[in-house]
């Protein structure tokens, strides 16, 4: 139907270990597990997301996350008091306001074994997971295949008591391997991989050459060996970078900053105290066991995967060992981060819980629902989406215009119901160029986060070279679009959404020359009686201005006459989910292709939201009109007529608008300052 939008004592039979009183005394931040509870049944939907805002607003609101300087600050002190003794699991106390039916999620150590690498992420993390954390003392030899053992007898246990449950193993460098060697010895699980720089590249390593070196280097140089390691991880320069960008006021900044850095030194230096020459060639090997063991097993991994690349990693060449997994594994995608290093997790401006709900592998069962699986973004999140879209608004400069419930046309968003459900009915321009203005002044004006009905392939992986690359819609997918289904829909009425819909689908977006606001609707309703079932309001709107902005150079009629571009856009529309096959004429066809265009000095956008249409009328307490065909048509012809009539009323009435180009605008905006409100056309 749509394009919308480009726009989380012994529990099993291997030797666990409880935390020790004495590390609990030194931390006071993480607690024993306890022997696990039956199975809690699921929450509604409905409570699911209450629960979770309300949740949500007590941590943001009372809960400052960690910093860099927390995680080396408690690094320290496991090091530092650690009992010895064999690995054990722990769940840190910040993560303990998790919901009922939350997946379990097993955070694997680095080669430091401290199980603290998602620190900076613990409190997002526990609102939506159940959090384990491994860690293994620093004084511990336990080969790497024996690990392997023991993390898989944890997920057989926890797979045992809660079938229904994924689980999660998220690993960075070291603990990459570690999710991939336990993913290939039980396929049969449903597990979810999240790795971050994976170790399978070590013998690739700028650290191969310092190994025999090592070997036979004294012990006195072993307080040097923390420094030269943190150096090349890119912490420091993480931790100076990211306190630059908080823009505190200079003296605060360089206070924050002397700060970190003594506490950098104080970790490097008592880390240096402990770590021994033969410490460091154990760790060595352990890395190079998980690499050979991890690499030899990667043909029998099924999991559903997420690599996550550093394009700055100075330990390991992780962006093309990315690539090449990518390539290996079968249900894998990668997402890059290229002003990275190698600690990614321990980088403050990096948000986990943020990638993978964008990434689209956030759910709480076997498979994922778009719909009832969405985590309402954070205020943080909001926030960063809005400040990396400022361009938007300087660009499109937005006339938001609605309708009252007595007709009168006003500026702004009075007309639009603050309480769901309410679909939004309109006409796609090209690419769906009008969505993002569209959603980020709903945000901005209303504090409504309106939920796209899309096409499938902005979830679904499209072989090699196809389209598209599916971290483009990662922002569509955090603001909670779902694939195009009746089902779907469905509950996004029942969760009392603002919804958005475009009956013409792929057909309008990728219109032809001259096409531009021409409707291609299906002849029968599609989303009416739905919407009529909970008494939902339908807004039909028009927006205009894509022929402002670019000139359609090659259109789909043209790439048909070009051999090598006609197969290309077959092979493409093979790949993908076909939809409306049971149907004929235009709005039929659904063959997915890029046209070709030449952007235009900017024009303006103009949004013209008409009268709301209140289903509840069509029941009047009686179901037979719920059922109503004929009933549900008429109102589907009406709710079309008032999509061409907005665009009408948009298009012309821009022609009177004295800022309708972006240089007049900017003129204005000169003189009266950039955050003033650009004016446009008087309403009649």
């Amino acid at each position: 139907m749509t394009i919308s939008g480009a726009t989380l004592t012994g529990m099993c039979s291997m030797p666990m270990v409880k935390l020790t009183p004495s590390i609990l005394t030194v931390s006071r931040r993480f607690k024993p597990l306890s022997v696990a509870s039956a199975e809690q049944p699921l929450m509604t939907v409905e409570n699911f997301e209450v629960d979770l805002t309300v949740k949500r607003g007590r941590l943001e609101t009372e809960v400052e996350r960690f910093s860099l300087k927390d995680y080396l600050e408690q690094s320290r002190e496991l090091l530092m008091t650690s009992d010895g003794g064999p690995p054990r699991w722990f769940s840190p106390l910040e993560c303990g306001s998790r919901l009922d039916n939350s997946p379990l999620l097993l955070s694997l150590p680095g080669v430091d074994g401290t199980g603290l690498s998602l620190l900076l992420h613990h409190q997002r993390l526990g609102e939506i997971f159940d959090v384990w954390c491994l860690h293994i003392p620093t004084t511990d030899r336990t080969p790497f295949t024996d690990l392997v053992k023991l993390i898989e007898r944890t997920v057989r246990s926890e797979n045992d008591q809660h079938p229904g449950r994924p689980i999660y193993l998220v690993g960075e460098s070291f603990g990459g391997c570690l999710a991939l060697a336990v993913a290939a010895r039980i396929p049969h699980i449903d597990l979810v991989l999240v790795l971050a720089n994976p170790a399978t590249s070590f013998g690739k390593s700028p650290l191969q050459p310092l190994i025999p070196i090592l070997k036979i280097a004294p012990d006195h140089i072993r307080p040097g060996l923390p420094y030269i390691m943190s150096l090349m991880t890119g912490v420091p320069s993480s931790m100076l970078t990211s306190t630059a960008k908080k823009g505190l006021p200079s003296q605060q900044t360089i206070t924050d900053l002397s700060e970190a850095v003594a506490s950098l030194f104080s970790y490097l230096s008592d880390v240096g105290d402990v770590l021994t020459v033969e410490m460091v060639l154990w760790k060595l090997k352990m890395l190079e066991s998980a690499c050979a063991y991890s690499n030899s097993c990667l043909h029998a991994v099924s999991a559903q995967t997420l690599i996550l690349s550093s394009g700055n990693d100075q330990l390991l060449p992780s962006l093309q060992e990315g690539e090449r997994l990518q390539k290996t594994l079968p249900k894998c995608q990668i997402r890059t981060f290229s002003d990275s290093g190698h600690a990614l997790f321990l980088e403050e401006t990096f948000d986990l819980v943020t990638v993978i709900k964008g990434a689209g592998y956030y759910r709480r069962a076997k498979h994922t629902d778009y719909a009832s699986d969405f985590v309402p973004p954070s205020s943080h999140e909001i926030k960063d989406i809005l400040d990396s879209s400022t361009w938007i608004d300087l660009a499109t400069s937005p006339v938001m215009l609605s309708t009252l419930e007595n007709g009168k046309i006003v500026r702004g968003l009075d007309g639009i119901p603050s309480e769901g459900p309410v679909l939004f009915v309109g006409c796609h321009n090209m690419l769906g160029f009008e969505v993002a203005p569209m959603i980020r002044r709903f945000i901005i004006d209303k504090n409504i986060i309106i939920r796209g009905v899309a096409h499938p392939m902005l979830f679904r992986k499209l072989k090699e070279n196809g389209m598209p690359n599916l971290a483009t819609y990662d922002v569509t997918r955090l603001m909670g679009a779902v694939p195009v289904s009746p089902s779907n829909l469905y509950k996004l009425f029942s969760l009392k959404s603002h919804v958005l819909l475009y009956p013409g689908g792929v057909r309008e977006a990728l219109h032809r020359k001259g096409e531009e606001y021409k409707l291609f609707w299906p002849e029968q309703s599609e989303f009416v009686r739905m919407a009529a079932r909970f008494g939902g309001t339908i807004i039909p709107f028009g927006a205009v201005g894509e022929d402002d902005y670019a000139q359609l150079v090659l259109d789909y009629d043209d790439q048909m006459k070009i051999p090598f571009m006609k197969d290309y856009v077959k092979q493409t529309t093979d790949e993908s989910i076909k939809l409306r096959n049971d149907m004929n004429g235009e709005v039929a066809n659904q063959d997915l292709h890029m046209p070709v265009i030449l952007p235009k000095v900017p024009g303006r956008y103009y949004y013209l939201f008409g009268k709301p249409i209140k289903t509840e009328v069509l029941v009047s307490g009686r179901m037979e009109e719920l059922r109503s065909r004929e009933r549900a048509n008429q109102v589907y012809v009406e709710v079309k007529g008032e999509v061409e009539k907005c665009l009408n009323y948009c298009k012309a009435k821009r022609e009177n608008d004295p800022y309708r180009n972006i240089l007049s605008r900017l003129m204005y905006q000169a003189t009266h300052g950039l955050e003033s409100e650009v004016p446009t056309f008087d309403l009649d």
